[in-house]
């Protein structure tokens, strides 16, 4: 069981945005600020060991209470930037500007399985693979009214269940103001933000033997919608939320993580640390007139014969060049291999010792990949009826 520290008592907002300034000061985040400004970005991403340096109470309130620190502390980051470059913060909605928040999260860094009750309202690190992808849709922020009889402009702002500054508002925009006068809407006046849904998986050799991997649903808004395709791996950063239902009398909720940071783990699954032994072993045994029978013999080496096999799957393993041509062209450096033979004959075996070997492998069968393919397949949400990318078997194992 996940046993946390339970937060200091809260301070009020005018404390916690001096904080967080005087954070920003002593820790050394001006020149990251600039940058931020220099390159037309709305996210600054706040390193939680930093911030244990500074204020070890403060780091574990903002682990703990989220809802309550991240919106002082990004109101105290739309300051600092409107005092450094105030024509950039007048270009955008009041709520653009972001924190993101990475670092060592300790026992709140988990998988979908181990997100339970006990990180509900908190900040987590979910690590795992992406199967579904929704279509980003916009997200009225700010709605603005025209009343022909007073002539004047009427704005609404608008909240909904996932948001941390207040209660929801619902989404219908206002027809009369309050003296019951007609109201035009101005939608080339409106705000809106980029809104997408992604699930993400449980990674498949990190799940129990015999159960099924678990998903957990995660809402990315702003600058970090279209940053993840289906199959990647990675690490998303966010707060852990449940949603309530009018019509659930159960006393269950849907629960969600709401991401303030995207890091992908696809292009770095292959950099492996070699040490200068291990470098000085391959180089002796490349030089070695019979390199390739030796690995060969090296696959599933409990499998008596089956050479020219064993070839094949240590090239599959190896795969060939990728190559990008300047006209545009890309060659796959992919080898894919069709293996048949009579039952009892060590096929499966083979395969499991390559599924050990390999840093990224997926196994999948026909039953198994039935519902969206090997590849990938578009599918209708229950919910909405959009349409949107699921992954099979071949994009969860890319690139391994």
């Amino acid at each position: 069981a996940i046993q946390l520290r339970s937060p200091p008592a809260a301070m009020s907002l005018a404390q916690q945005k001096r904080d967080f300034m005087d954070f920003v000061d002593q820790m050394g985040y001006m020149p990251s600020i600039r940058s931020m400004v220099s390159k037309e970005e709305r996210r600054l991403l706040l390193n939680v060991d930093d911030l244990r340096s500074f204020n070890r109470d403060l780091a574990l309130a903002l682990m703990r209470s989220p809802a309550e620190y991240l919106p002082a502390f990004e109101e105290a980051l739309r300051e600092i930037v409107t005092n450094h470059d105030p024509s950039f913060a007048k270009q955008g909605a009041a709520n653009e500007f972001r924190i993101g928040v990475v670092g060592s999260f300790g026992a709140h860094h988990v998988s979908p399985r181990q997100l339970g009750s006990a990180l509900l309202n908190s900040v987590v690190r979910v690590e795992g693979i992406v199967t579904k992808c929704s279509l980003v849709r916009p997200k009225v922020v700010m709605s603005k009214h025209w009343c022909p009889t007073t002539k004047q402009f009427t704005t609404k702002q608008y909240r909904d269940l996932t948001s941390l500054t207040g209660a929801a508002t619902g989404s219908a925009y206002p027809t009369k103001d309050s003296d019951g006068n007609l109201l035009e809407t101005e939608y080339g006046l409106c705000e809106y933000m980029d809104c997408q849904t992604v699930h993400l998986q449980e990674m498949p050799e990190r799940a129990p033997p015999g159960q099924l991997p678990r998903s957990v649903e995660v809402i990315l808004e702003a600058d970090l919608v279209d940053s993840t395709k289906p199959g990647d791996r990675l690490h998303i950063t966010g707060i852990h939320r449940a949603l309530p239902s009018k019509a659930n009398q159960s006393g269950t909720f849907k629960t969600l993580v709401l991401g303030n940071h995207v890091r992908l783990l696809t292009k770095h699954l292959g950099s492996a640390q070699f040490t200068e032994e291990d470098v000085r072993h391959i180089k002796e045994v490349s030089r070695r007139p019979d390199a390739l029978p030796l690995l060969a013999e090296s696959v599933a080496p409990s499998v008596f014969g089956h050479d020219f096999e064993k070839r094949a799957l240590l090239l599959m393993l190896l795969g060939g060049t990728e190559r990008n041509l300047a006209n545009g062209t890309h060659l796959r450096g992919d080898i894919n291999i069709l293996m048949l033979g009579d039952p009892s004959t060590a096929k499966s075996q083979l395969l499991r010792a390559v599924m050990r070997t390999a840093p990224l492998a997926i196994s999948t069968t026909g039953r198994g990949s039935s519902g969206v393919g090997l590849t990938a397949a578009v599918t209708s949400d229950e919910e909405t009826g959009a349409k949107r990318l699921e992954a099979g078997g071949g994009g969860g194992a890319r690139r391994g």
